[in-house]
């Protein structure tokens, strides 16, 4: 092979694999879940509240990782993920639907845990912003491919549902199978605990991720449905605007990285909560199309700034100790548990509300973006081990290592 087979490089193409198959299953939820499975804001709420079930059980990975490496893993929760998604245009009805999204998802959110870890493991600290940023990057440059053919096949060749839930399932299945028969085992730094771990100095940390998963509820539930209910955007429609925020995701990603290594994560977040409070505001209000594009846009770059939480979190468990780098994927997979604790709750209870107000959706979301910048002014500018929080390092008695 000519490609250089290292761990970076390994992890921008699973990076990539990932975001083909799911880039996909995303952009047809809308309109699939509409057209043929006639749904309503209550049922796509009951769809995305089971899509997350396995995000709060993230934490099981540690007992799967008794058996399998994590990088080995890696493939196995990629093939999963293509093979839900390869599966969705054969089943559309309520319950097809629901069992397909959740076969997605099991693959979707161990593959997040895994590459979170493997990442923190593989990166050097000062390289880990920049590079993170390249894997959104290449995941935005892999979802431009997706969202392109989507556009095209749907829109010029009239193809199906099943055939484009059927390439994009192929797609990160065979990108799976060739990364497991291409790439050696790379060695691992350091043994992994296989036990769950809650440290009371991570507590900040752990906040930060539940308000995460609470408010990312609102963008990719509710904003997405926005669009198709209320604007009546086709799947083309839909696929360009997804094509627009892959775009600006590449070449703005890995500036954000270098941006947040700059100037730090407290501002960096400060920063993103802010925007997201105009921008849920917005949702609420919005009349216009348009103007509910850019916000959509809006949205998503400010997301890309949530890099700044896995920075800080590398940066305050000091993985140049040998204790805490084993760590990485028990905190990895617990942190994934807790910030989809809300995400698994949310969507259901909002797509009842949905029915009455949309508005007081975006406008809960707005509350959560406002809870998330209270927690992001306690980052200390620089954080470090023994300087997790600028104010209630008290609190942090109260939970138990």
């Amino acid at each position: 092979m000519t490609f250089k087979k290292s761990p970076e490089f390994l992890l921008l193409l699973i990076a990539a694999g990932s975001s083909m198959g799911f880039a996909i299953w995303l952009n047809l939820l809308n309109n699939f879940a509409i057209d043929q499975a006639g749904f309503t804001g209550k049922e796509i709420g009951i769809l995305q509240s089971l899509r997350e079930v396995p995000g709060f059980l993230a934490f099981s990975i540690i007992y799967v990782l008794l058996f399998i490496r994590e990088q080995r893993m890696a493939y196995v929760s990629l093939f999963i993920l293509g093979l839900g998604t390869l599966l969705t245009g054969f089943f559309p009805s309520a319950m097809g639907f629901y069992i397909t999204t959740v076969i997605m998802s099991i693959g979707f959110h161990y593959l997040e845990t895994i590459q979170n870890s493997l990442s923190l493991q593989w990166l050097d600290k000062k390289d880990a912003p920049a590079f993170l940023g390249k894997m959104i990057a290449a995941k935005s440059a892999a979802a431009i491919f997706a969202f392109s053919l989507v556009w095209i096949l749907f829109e010029y060749f009239k193809l199906d549902y099943i055939w484009l839930y059927g390439l994009g399932g192929s797609i990160s299945i065979a990108i799976a199978l060739f990364s497991w028969l291409s790439f050696e085992d790379f060695p691992q730094k350091v043994y992994q605990h296989k036990k769950l771990i809650l440290r009371k100095r991570y507590w900040l940390y752990y906040a930060l991720q539940f308000m995460g998963g609470a408010r990312r509820q609102i963008f990719v539930v509710f904003a997405g449905f926005l669009m198709v209910e209320k604007f009546g955007f086709s799947v083309g429609e839909i696929s360009l605007l997804f094509l627009v925020n892959a775009t600006f995701n590449i070449f703005l990603a890995p500036r954000i990285g270098k941006i947040i290594g700059t100037v730090g994560e407290r501002n960096a977040l400060v920063f993103e909560y802010i925007g997201l409070i105009g921008v849920f505001v917005g949702y609420a209000l919005v009349e216009s199309p348009m103007i509910a594009v850019v916000l959509y846009v809006l949205d998503h770059l400010f997301f890309a700034m949530a890099i700044a939480q896995k920075t800080y979190f590398q940066k305050i468990a000091n993985f140049q100790k040998i204790a805490n780098p084993a760590d990485i994927a028990s905190t990895a997979g617990v942190s994934f548990t807790i910030n989809h604790i809300a995400a698994v709750v949310i969507p259901v209870l909002f797509g009842s509300l949905w029915l009455i107000s949309p508005a007081w959706v975006f406008y809960a979301g707005a509350v959560m973006a406002v809870m998330s910048l209270v927690l992001a002014f306690n980052i200390p500018r620089n954080p470090e081990e023994g300087n997790e929080m600028v104010v209630g390092r008290v609190m942090t008695k109260l939970v138990q290592v």
